[in-house]
């Protein structure tokens, strides 16, 4: 038996000053994980059953600063956006020294992620998306079932996957987004990442809400999704439906605060990013 740190992390997280504790998406981060197998590591996310674990291991890139291996209850996920932000404040939260000052490189199944650091927030670049466009007329049909809203209410459903399979489902207002009662099953299996916009002027441009199909078909929903917003910011900035910087919310459906930060540089490169705060620590006996 190993002794090994971990840490319990709230990511993406409302602001301290709005009573933010607890507000954002939990995630496990184990330490020295280098040992362990691949089956391990998953038993071990089964037995945490959060929504991701992350294991911390040796780099084997050039440029890495660490290596991440992410992992949800039933896979191994090349690229996560609260996995990413998460791991990245814990591995710095131990003393870990980043190559380049305010620049972290991590290493995961996507390859080289940057994620920028700051005094509050953490922001990943965004990668590539590798599937893009509409979807078809019977997933469209799939889609408007399992949300239990006529066809007309979807603005817009295009592929928005850059490691989870996303698709961005558009909607006339936030207010539409809350007020979904999508199905508790799914026949077949999805990543929605459902999005509208709050009124012009406000602090939150946009209410998200990510749907995934879980074991046995069941549908379930995610408190705060990196990867998602990600893709999505994408997706609206190229289409011209929204400016950067903006901040987005998510979890409010299921009682979270999640805030995501979207910015842009000059390079049209998209940032995601959020607090995050270690809320438990400890060794673990794996």
């Amino acid at each position: 038996m190993t002794r090994r740190p971990f840490q319990l992390v709230d990511v993406f997280p409302d602001a301290p000053a709005a009573g933010g504790r607890l507000t954002g998406n939990p995630l496990a981060v184990v330490f020295d994980g280098d040992d362990l197998s691949t089956d391990e590591m998953l038993a071990i996310t089964r037995w945490l059953n959060l929504s991701e674990t992350t294991f911390l291991v040796k780099p084997t890139e050039a440029g890495a600063d660490y290596r991440v291996r992410i992992f949800t209850l039933d896979r191994e996920l090349p690229f996560a956006g609260h996995p990413t932000l998460g791991t990245c404040h814990a591995w710095l939260s131990r003393g870990g020294p980043p190559r380049t000052a305010g620049r972290v490189m991590q290493q995961c199944g996507v390859g080289l992620v940057e994620v920028r650091t700051g005094d509050e927030i953490l922001s990943f670049a965004a990668p590539p998306l590798i599937r893009s466009g509409p979807v078809d007329a019977a997933l469209m049909a799939t889609i408007v079932d399992v949300l239990q809203v006529p066809p007309e209410a979807v603005l817009e459903a295009a592929w928005a996957a850059n490691g989870p399979g996303w698709i961005m489902v558009r909607m006339a207002s936030a207010a539409e987004v809350l007020a979904l009662s999508p199905k508790r099953s799914c026949p077949v299996p999805l990543d929605l990442g459902v999005v509208g916009p709050y009124p012009a002027g406000g602090p939150l441009a946009y209410e998200v809400r990510a749907l995934f199909t879980a074991e046995a078909g069941s549908l379930r929903e995610d408190p705060v999704t990196g990867s998602l917003n990600a893709s999505v910011a994408q997706s609206l900035l190229a289409a011209g439906r929204v400016s950067a910087p903006y901040v987005a919310s998510q979890g409010t459906a299921i009682g979270r605060r999640g805030r995501v930060f979207i910015d842009q540089d000059a390079g049209g490169q998209v940032w995601v990013g959020g607090r995050a705060v270690t809320l438990f620590e400890g060794t673990a006996a794996v």
